[in-house]
């Protein structure tokens, strides 16, 4: 009897605790939890997808194949917010004088400057803002011997151009020893060295070539 008793008392103070848990406020729960050692979840954890973003990373192409297209070069491209290196080759003919070699490389690389990206290019995020018909030519009388002539003068181009122009020219043939670039405009405006900077390739549209004033060679 006694027993039945006793297991009487328990079985209804059990159902009034789950009552009285039922009508703990929610903070108090919370707490409670915690302190059993449960962390309660504050926010959804199912975000869906994560957004897509841009790589501005290119398959590697391969070496033979470029090689036998001719020379292998590389050219600066927008993608995102700095600048990037993509491949390309240019065909130079053989026998070329030195001086002529430095005017036609970088024509060519202004040809492929001016060229809308390729589709898996567009694809990863890449573009370019120099104009298409942008032309280049070697110096005048009384110009150093390195200096490029543009069609369009420098101070003319957008930040993103002339930022595309100077780091594509100092990494090729086209380029003083230095890495650094004599450019003009087709007026006798005075000539600059321009070089491509760690600034430059990471922030061209806010950091332009610096660049100092070049006197007659």
């Amino acid at each position: 009897m006694h027993r039945d008793g006793r297991r009487a008392r328990r079985a209804r103070m059990s159902r009034a605790g789950r009552r009285a848990r039922r009508l703990l406020p929610l903070p108090l729960l919370g707490l409670l939890a915690a302190g059993c050692g449960i962390r309660p979840t504050e926010v959804p954890t199912d975000f869906g997808p994560a957004p897509s973003r841009v790589l501005c990373s290119l398959s590697e192409p391969d070496a033979s194949q470029q090689a036998s297209h001719g020379l292998a070069v590389q050219v600066f491209l927008l993608c995102g917010s700095s600048l990037v290196a993509v491949d390309r080759s240019l065909r130079v003919p053989d026998g070329t004088a030195d001086s002529e070699r430095r005017v036609l490389v970088a024509q060519g690389l202004l040809d492929q400057l001016t060229e809308t990206p390729s589709t898996a290019e567009r694809e990863a995020g890449y573009q370019t803002y120099v104009r298409g018909g942008t032309t280049v030519s070697g110096p005048r009388p009384g110009d150093p011997e390195d200096t490029l002539r543009l069609s369009t003068p420098p101070t003319e181009l957008s930040a993103y151009a002339l930022a595309q122009v100077v780091c594509t020219f100092s990494d090729s043939a086209a380029a003083e020893g230095d890495g650094s670039v004599i450019l003009g405009g087709p007026s006798t405006a005075p000539l600059r060295r321009y070089d491509c900077t760690d600034e430059v390739r990471s922030q061209p549209g806010s950091h332009r070539p610096p660049s100092t004033e070049v006197t007659g060679g």
